[in-house]
Parts: structure tokens; sequence; C-alpha cells
């Protein structure tokens, strides 16, 4: 069985997403694969009561609690390799995890490290993203579902969504109906992966 394991810094939505669909769309039988594990950073994190309420191990580390960014990954990593499997690495889920990843937890989970990003990549990389397509007048958004490297949202792109920018878009009614794609596209990103593994 493959093990994936989620990292959440915060409400989870599009870890209950993957979740939900995982259910749904029964990954354990179709592709030998289940969600292991949510983990975040943030004890307050309010994704961790939606998977422990779906049975679904959690575990906090808190970076505050580490001397310094590369620590706190490189426990992070042991964490997540618990969930390794003979012969099947887990899969490690990006999913509003609000983090800074160092080149050497990249490089560890290099091709088996997914991040989504509220933007159409490569444009808007980093925070603001739907203000800042306002801003520059874009006619469509959106969100890139990437393999992650060692540069900040850059990668592969494995799926995209796009949204139009309405007349009057505020950033928060933008980033609403992205997120709505968000949902769509990252467990259909995450399941086409599974069936290439």
């Amino acid at each position: 069985m493959k093990n994936i394991v989620i990292l959440i810094s915060g409400g989870g939505s599009n870890m209950a997403a993957l979740v939900r669909a995982a259910d749904r769309e029964q990954w354990a039988k179709r592709y030998g694969a289940k969600i292991a594990a949510v983990m975040s950073n943030k004890a307050d994190a309010k994704g961790l009561e939606f998977a422990r309420a779906h049975g679904i191990a959690t575990e906090v580390l808190d970076h505050k609690a580490y001397p310094s960014r590369e620590a706190f990954d490189v426990a992070l990593a042991e964490r997540i390799s618990a969930y390794d499997t003979p012969g099947q690495p887990a899969l490690v889920v990006l999913a509003g995890f609000m983090r800074i990843l160092t080149p050497a937890f990249v490089e560890r989970f290099a091709g088996r490290l997914t991040n989504i990003h509220p933007s159409l990549l490569p444009a808007f990389t980093g925070l603001h993203t739907h203000q800042r397509a306002i801003e520059a007048g874009c006619k469509f958004a959106g969100a890139t579902v990437h393999l992650v490297t060692a540069e900040l949202d850059h990668g592969p792109i494995l799926e995209q969504a796009v949204v139009p920018v309405l007349l009057g878009d505020t950033e928060a009614t933008l980033a609403a109906r992205v997120l709505t794609q968000e949902h769509l596209m990252y467990p259909k990103a995450i399941a086409r992966l599974l069936q290439g593994s």
C-alpha cells in the first residue's frame, strides 16, 4: 500500500477534498494508495480535526521548537519517512503548508513531493496571488498543481485550472472561485500520479 502524507498549516480544505476523493474513488482499491497521515506545523490547524474525524493519523511538529529551518525540515522528513513502506516511499502532498522547504528536504522527496499554488504558474509565485492578478489587469487567474523543486513555486506542472477574472472582483471573491477549482483539480492530479506509479 502506498501511503500519502499531507502537510497543512491551516483549515486544510484541499486536504479535505483529497480525503473525500480518496474515499469516493476508492484509491486503496484502484491504486493501492491511502492517506495515511496529516501533519501540521501548527497545533491549532483546523484541518487536523477533520483528519482525526476521518480516522487519519495526525502529527504536529511546531517549527518554532527547532533552532533552524534546516533542523525542522530534518525532523519533518524523518516523521514522513516513517510512513514509507517497503518499495513504496510515501507521496508527500503540500496542501496549504505555509513553510518554504530547504533544498535538502526537496531533494530527499524529489519526484514525490507535490504542491498546489493559487495562480497560473509561472505567473505570480509567492503570496497575494489573487490581488496581484487583479492589479495586473489579468483576464484569467487560476491554480496550478506541480512537483516541487528547490525553486519556490516552480517545478513540472501536473494540472492547471483557469478561472476568469470578473469585473468588480476582489481578492476574496476571486480566491473563493479559484479554491472551488483547486478542490476539483488536486485530487485529479494526485490520482493521475498514483496511476502512473
